[in-house]
């Protein structure tokens, strides 16, 4: 969907990991490879019921901002998404 997608249309992508087609490692590692300016910034959080350190690590190193165990917690994905919103705005200079 992504791919499809007009550049910016997506602020944030909520990735499962355990996908059918794809997983969400391999879905954000394309997602991070496309030839297009949002591919690179767009913030990516992994959740997901994987919620071991190695699972977390795994998103990380697939190029994914954050990782959320599953039940997800709505205060502590706000408080997530609000900081992620705030460090893009500090890194692209937008008020």
């Amino acid at each position: 969907m992504f791919q499809e997608s007009g550049e910016g249309w997506y602020g944030i992508v909520l990735m499962d990991l355990r996908m059918p087609n794809m997983d969400g490692i391999e879905a954000a590692k394309a997602i991070r490879a496309m030839a297009r300016p949002d591919a690179g910034t767009v913030p990516i959080i992994a959740l997901t019921a994987d919620a071991f350190a190695e699972d977390a690590q795994r998103c990380m190193d697939a190029g994914m901002d954050a990782h959320m165990a599953k039940p997800v917690n709505v205060k502590m994905l706000l408080r997530k998404l609000a900081g992620l919103h705030r460090r893009r705005q500090d890194s692209s200079g937008e008020e």
